[in-house]
């Protein structure tokens, strides 16, 4: 065989790419390959070095990548990053999750972050998720190009099996490190690497190249799939994207399943776990209009409630008995991330705001009597979920607002007067 050809990567010729640069054999071939490829742009081309810090020479990798980078006058940049070990994840995807973070993080607009996934590791991720027992998007394994971060991730050698790579980098005398926990057959993917793919291949040669031809076929039927998953979740989306259950229950439980996943995804949501369409399916659908069933997964939560599937990211609660004083100068970032602010004027006595304790009660526009604060929440359009984050605002023990949604007399008059708003913003800042 003749070593692979800088041609393979003239698709980014003249793409701004971040190399996915961790010193082993893989990412060195990649990083030459782009590096001495003649139809490339000049300056186009950047490096960049996670440091986990999981092996005792890891400092010492990091120099190698150094070095490397700077005999190709290639600009590195070194991020080191922590790894939980309690994620429940485990370490090797607690490593990835983090990686892939600051991969984002690392990301320029527009930019393609080049990774050197080749056909051997496609092979093993379709094993993997066939083990799992993955659908046909799973089986798809990992893509060629998608979007990722501010651009796309990129993986020109996913056609290209592991053995080129090193023919290649022999043949150009290229020095490379070994993570010894490459060895370690207690991991799940070395395990199929260091003992079940090459049985396979002991009789069948081709067995990792009809394992990543399965992966394409299985890309190609998760394509054509999207497109009736986009159409199905357009009817059913409504304005706050949420899922309007009548058109959904309308579709054959397969639909919905892929649809719920799609939803997932369109939200920007960690993915939905197989038993979570089980849950849905099971418990929500199914549920009495007074009740509010849920299903939670990685810090997010499904429920419904009125008519509607709802998606959302479950809220930091507050502190027992926290309080603050405030006068509309300044936003007030409350305990959960959400803020108040106050626009058009300021307070001339900084009012207290707290959380809901029970037994309140406020007097709206119009009226001379007070009603309970509780039952004016189930009467609007405020959820559940969100009604323990409400803000509070008093004056002297009187409450004048529950966030903005729920105004007194007194404070609605005080704002038309002065031309003023309060909003209570949720979610992150925007600026």
């Amino acid at each position: 065989m003749n070593p692979l050809s800088p041609s393979l990567l003239d698709a980014a010729a003249h793409t701004p790419v971040l190399v996915g640069f961790s010193g082993g054999l893989d990412s060195t071939v990649l990083l030459h390959l782009l590096a001495h490829a003649p139809a490339r742009t000049p300056g186009m081309l950047r490096a960049v070095h996670i440091h986990h810090g999981l092996q005792a020479a890891a400092n010492g990798w990091e120099t190698h990548c150094r070095t490397l980078c700077r005999q190709w006058n290639i600009p590195l940049q070194v991020i080191r990053v922590e790894v939980p070990h309690d994620s429940g994840d485990g370490l090797e995807a607690a490593a990835r999750k983090a990686r892939h973070h600051a991969f984002m993080q690392a990301m320029q607009p527009g930019e393609w972050l080049a990774l050197a996934h080749h056909l051997d590791d496609q092979a093993e991720t379709f094993l993997l998720r066939a083990l799992r027992g993955s659908g046909v998007d799973g089986l798809a394994a990992m893509r060629e190009r998608r979007a990722f971060g501010p651009g796309h991730l990129w993986r020109p050698l996913l056609a290209t099996p592991r053995a080129r790579l090193l023919e290649h980098a022999q043949h150009h005398g290229l020095q490379w490190i070994e993570d010894p926990s490459n060895q370690l057959a207690h991991h799940d993917r070395n395990f199929l690497r260091l003992q079940i793919l090459p049985l396979l291949a002991a009789r069948w040669p081709q067995a990792a190249h009809a394992f990543a031809r399965s992966a394409a076929l299985a890309a190609e039927t998760s394509e054509l799939l999207s497109a009736h998953d986009n159409s199905d979740l357009a009817s059913c989306l409504t304005a706050a994207d949420t899922l309007d259950l009548q058109p959904l229950n309308a579709l054959p439980a397969p639909r919905r399943a892929r649809l719920y996943r799609a939803w997932v995804q369109h939200l920007r949501l960690p993915p939905l776990p197989a038993n979570g369409v089980h849950s849905i399916e099971r418990h929500l659908l199914s549920a009495r209009a007074d009740l509010q069933p849920a299903f939670v997964w990685q810090g997010v939560q499904i429920s419904r409630w009125r008519g509607q599937l709802h998606a959302f990211t479950i809220a930091t609660p507050w502190p027992a008995g926290w309080q603050a004083r405030w006068d509309g100068t300044q936003p007030l970032t409350l305990p959960d991330g959400n803020r108040l602010l106050l626009s058009g004027a300021t307070f001339d006595t900084p009012l207290q705001v707290r959380a809901r304790q029970g037994g309140e009660r406020i007097r709206l526009p119009g009226r001379e009597h007070s009603h309970s604060l509780k039952q004016l929440l189930q009467e609007s359009d405020i959820p559940p979920w969100q009604r323990a984050g409400l803000p509070l605002l008093w004056r002297e023990g009187e409450l004048l607002a529950a966030g903005d949604r729920i105004l007194s007399g007194p404070l609605q008059q005080w704002l038309q007067t002065r031309h003023a708003r309060l909003h209570w913003q949720q979610g992150p800042a925007s600026n």
